[in-house]
């Protein structure tokens, strides 16, 4: 299975967005995401995540919490283990431009307006449920829909505003 991660870098109730809008055959064109990518051979996933922080956005970081992990199940595109990280602190400065797509502060308050994959809803809400201990989620999609998702092996609704 493909490994990958995901963080959201937060400051003043925002978490750092990537608006994915600039390479040809991205499965998440035109959706707005956390910064993170593939893990290289030999990294473990807080490696991966470090180095693609500093990679998108430029910035170091040097707090961050390991949330949980996601099992992507599609039939379109390759399985996945996808694990998901906070960051509350890092150091240096953000890039101007990111070849991934756009970086932008969004509003904790406003993420669910922008254009999500589903399962990112429901990982979304628990990431920023402080009292959320760390997690397992399993997203299942045919295409682009989300049709079942499991937290700690429940199943749960697929349905998040």
């Amino acid at each position: 299975m493909k490994q990958t991660t995901l963080c959201y870098i937060e400051r003043d109730g925002k978490y750092l967005m990537l608006h994915r809008t600039k390479k040809e055959n991205d499965a998440s064109h035109d959706k707005w995401i956390g910064v993170g990518g593939k893990c290289e051979k030999d990294e473990s996933p807080d490696e991966c995540m470090l180095r693609e922080v500093e990679e998108e956005t430029g910035l170091v970081a040097t707090r961050w919490k390991y949330r949980g992990i996601c099992t992507f199940i599609s039939d379109v595109w390759p399985c996945e283990y996808m694990h998901l990280f906070t960051c509350t602190e890092w150091s240096g400065q953000m890039l101007k431009d990111c070849d991934e797509g756009v970086l932008e502060w969004i509003d904790k308050e406003d993420l669910f307006n922008l254009t999500l994959w589903p399962g990112d809803r429901i990982f979304l809400r628990l990431l920023q449920d402080a009292a959320q201990p760390f997690f397992s989620l399993k997203l299942v999609y045919q295409g682009d829909d989300l049709v079942a998702a499991k937290l700690d092996g429940k199943e749960i609704p697929t349905v998040v505003s």
